[in-house]
């Protein structure tokens, strides 16, 4: 197909006018205000005490990336980068707020380790995230937690002040008046497994809410209920009564659809290993 040269001119020219009218929302003098509206929330800061508490929580260090959904002024990202040492991303939707942002970072001095892009916490792609925070509404962390459970076991969550509904926090803490609640993606364990434990077969049958489990293990064609199933990123853990009331206990790592750990009792430990 071809165009005339004036089409093809009032094209370009048409472009450059859109790119530079977006250009010309960008207010260099912009300061959000406390209590301002946004996409889908206001925006109210996050004390520094409870950002330094979430970092904390979630163990943040120099080997971590992390994501800060909705990041406002930058604080969550900059702390993270310039007292903890990751490297940081925020996701803010507002291109003035962004832009701000973008400023305090470089006031800070951490452009090496933070990044503000302007963009929409649904759209982006965060899956690479060792930690996540945000400060969002809960309808909003509700939307989010189907994608949140689908990252890897063992991704750190934080959130200032809103939870997860019926996933509870697997910490909680407070600073400057206000709450922090972490999470710890877990991994997939529901299902039937096929055990070796010391060379003899057995049979693992899990349920999973979220980080917790049930179910039961069967030995010799006995199947015994499992108590207090745990699961906290990829650590899996959980006891269960054997012959005379004994109690083992297991201790171990799932990787997809295998699990390897130990199984001890009082008096001995074995070597366990499924497969799904």
């Amino acid at each position: 197909m071809r165009f005339s040269r004036r089409f093809m001119l009032a094209l370009l020219s048409s472009v450059m006018a859109v790119g530079s009218a977006t250009a010309n929302t960008i207010d260099p003098n912009y300061k959000p205000s406390r209590g301002q509206s946004g996409k889908d929330v206001i925006w109210i800061p996050t004390p520094v005490e409870l950002v330094e508490k979430m970092l904390t929580m979630a163990k943040v260090g120099p080997a971590d990336r992390l994501f800060d959904l909705g990041a406002g002024d930058g604080i969550i990202a900059i702390t993270a980068g310039r007292q903890f040492n990751a490297t940081a991303v925020g996701i803010e939707f507002n291109p003035n707020m962004a832009e701000y942002a973008r400023r305090q970072v470089r006031a800070a001095g951490v452009q090496d380790k933070v990044r503000i892009i302007t963009g929409d916490i649904f759209q982006e792609d965060f899956s690479s995230a060792t930690v996540v925070s945000m400060y969002l509404l809960p309808d909003l962390n509700l939307r989010l937690r189907p994608i949140l459970l689908k990252m890897k076991p063992g991704t750190r969550l934080v959130s200032h002040a809103f939870n997860m509904g019926e996933w509870q926090p697997d910490e909680t803490a407070s600073a400057a008046g206000a709450m922090a609640f972490l999470w710890i993606v877990p991994a997939q364990v529901e299902g039937s497994w096929n055990a070796t434990i010391d060379g003899k077969g057995a049979k693992l049958q899990l349920e999973q809410t979220f980080q917790n489990a049930g179910g039961t293990i069967t030995l010799d064609g006995r199947a015994r209920p499992l108590v207090g199933a745990k699961i906290r990123g990829e650590d899996l853990s959980f006891q269960f009564r054997g012959d005379a009331g004994a109690v083992s206990s297991f201790s171990g790592k799932v990787s997809g659809n295998r699990i390897t750990g130990t199984l001890s009792t009082d008096r001995y430990t074995q070597t366990f290993e499924a497969q799904r």
